[in-house]
């Protein structure tokens, strides 16, 4: 068999060619994160929840345009379902997703955000609750959620700018027709393991294949 038929599509040197550049970015926006952790009120806490409830199917810029609306009408803490899908313009789904934010805003209406989270062992706990919880928060919106909020850097968010790569890299075979559960957690493992063996940290390795797509560090 000719090894150079196996050669994967984008091989660590690439990817590394990418990493080296951005790299100092990186840190910077995971400390971001971390610091949001340390200092951010319940409130803040649950902007960046609605953010990630919003972002299936819909650019991250968009979502977070219309989170930021919300919270400048002081929208978030008060408005229904039908007010707050009015101001997710851009937003697919956004009937929906606005009672995703109402359903998630009624949760923690008599418990804090804050202490729910604090009470579970690792984050991959906590993300089993968030998805058993929230409605419309998969293992992809609950992983993305905590990683913001600095309390999940070791956990995969599998969209499809991360799939795609994944494939490139030759960690898995091809993109699944759909994410369960099980499929989730053993792509998670793959995407771990190849961290290890290029020596990128996970929470890095995410964003890194992010600017790869979107050219920028965002969320």
């Amino acid at each position: 068999m000719n090894p150079q038929a196996e050669r994967p599509a984008l091989t660590v040197e690439d990817l590394m060619q990418h990493y080296n550049p951005v790299k100092p970015k990186i840190e910077s926006r995971l400390m971001d994160f971390r610091r949001i952790w340390e200092t951010a009120t319940d409130e803040e806490l649950f902007r960046e929840l609605a953010f990630c409830l919003l972002t299936p199917q819909s650019k991250a810029k968009t979502c977070w345009r219309a989170v930021q609306r919300l919270c400048e009408k002081n929208m978030m803490n008060c408005s229904g379902p039908a007010q707050i899908s009015q101001e997710l313009l851009g937003v697919r789904f956004h009937k929906r997703k606005g009672e995703y934010i109402c359903l998630a805003r009624d949760r923690f209406g008599s418990i804090s955000l804050r202490a729910t989270l604090s009470g579970f062992a690792d984050p991959a706990e906590a993300r089993e609750w968030l998805v058993a919880n929230i409605k419309g928060m998969g293992y992809k919106e609950a992983s993305h959620f905590l990683r913001n909020i600095g309390l999940g850097e070791n956990l995969a968010i599998l969209d499809r700018h991360i799939l795609k790569n994944l494939v490139l890299l030759g960690v898995i075979n091809e993109v699944p027709a759909s994410l369960t559960k099980r499929i989730y957690l053993d792509i998670e493992e793959k995407m771990a393991d190849f961290s290890r063996e290029a020596k990128i940290p996970m929470g890095h390795l995410d964003l890194l294949l992010w600017y790869k797509e979107a050219g920028e560090v965002f969320k």
